[in-house]
């Protein structure tokens, strides 16, 4: 049987409580909504989804961090 709290396919899955101002809860509200999905939906993959772009910023950061010093000299001079 599936659980009614638990998205489908969920399994190991951690409860939460989430506590929202009015207005935070009134938008997410009216999201769901417009799309016709439950609040917890929307809400899961504006997790996912912060979580993702985090973590492609951490990354090209971590990247350029490493590579732009080999480039060092070159872009001082192209900047003279």
């Amino acid at each position: 049987m599936v659980s009614p709290v638990m998205p489908p396919g969920c399994t190991g899955c951690m409860a939460l409580t989430l506590r929202l101002t009015d207005d935070e809860s009134d938008a997410l509200r009216a999201r769901a909504d417009l799309e016709q999905r439950s609040m917890q939906e929307v809400a899961r993959e504006a997790v996912r989804n912060y979580i993702e772009d985090r973590s492609r910023a951490e990354l090209l950061e971590r990247v350029l961090d490493q590579e732009l010093p080999r480039y060092d000299e070159a872009l001082r001079r192209l900047g003279e």
